[in-house]
């Protein structure tokens, strides 16, 4: 246990939320009732990476929340080589962020660990994520009692890796930087944006991919348990 340390902050998508497998199963809802012909697997091969770089530019920036709703759609449908107009595009963006709460999957672990640290420790979540989405995925999933205050990008007006988030989270967790820690599955947005905003920071690195820097990192969320 690092004494230390008196607070956590948590991404939630990604790290406590499995993002993959429950966007999937919305897709897969939403593809049985209007395009039938799409095979989900398929589709989910392009989108898992095009919705990472669009989060990615939404994150820096460099695209509007609308335009990642329909950019992630329509790139995807592109690549499958499958013709949908605008408007069904749109259709499907609104059916997609209904029906993404409806299955709230977690990473292995998750509840697990989250009992180890809460009689330990303050917990927290930091998300880029859209406020009304997440704070759904948070209550159907049964999160909410694990965690003090969730900030999310809405409510402090910048996205992770803004070091802005991280101050607002900061404060409203009553807490130091000198004795929170970040915990998240994104390089750039949770782990340089910690460190950076001058908290310690554990990649979940739960894909196992190498990276050249030296960061504390985890493969599954119990691992915690090594530095918490």
């Amino acid at each position: 246990m690092n004494t230390k340390i008196t607070d956590i902050f948590f991404d939630l998508d990604h790290t406590l939320w499995d993002f993959d497998k429950n966007s999937e199963m919305a897709f897969d809802r939403i593809f049985k009732n209007k395009c039938t012909e799409i095979c989900t697997q398929d589709f989910i091969k392009h989108y898992i990476p095009i919705n990472q770089e669009c989060w990615r530019l939404y994150q820096n920036d460099k695209i509007t929340h609308q335009e990642l709703r329909y950019n992630r759609l329509k790139f995807s449908f592109d690549a499958l080589n499958y013709a949908m107009s605008d408007e069904n595009i749109l259709a499907i963006a609104n059916d997609y962020i209904e029906f993404l709460t409806d299955n709230n999957f977690l990473f292995d672990g998750a509840i697990e660990v989250l009992e180890y640290l809460k009689p330990k420790y303050n917990l927290h979540i930091i998300t880029n994520g859209f406020a009304t989405v997440q704070d759904k995925k948070i209550a159907n999933a049964a999160l909410g009692g694990y965690f003090t205050t969730i900030t999310n990008s809405e409510l402090a007006g910048v996205k992770k890796p803004n070091s802005i988030i991280f101050d607002y989270a900061v404060n409203l967790a009553k807490t130091s930087k000198e004795s929170s820690i970040m915990i998240g599955d994104d390089l750039d947005a949770d782990i340089h944006g910690a460190l950076n905003a001058g908290l310690d920071a554990i990649f979940f690195n739960d894909k196992k991919i190498e990276i050249t820097e030296n960061f504390k990192q985890i493969n599954h969320l119990l691992e915690l348990k090594k530095y918490l």
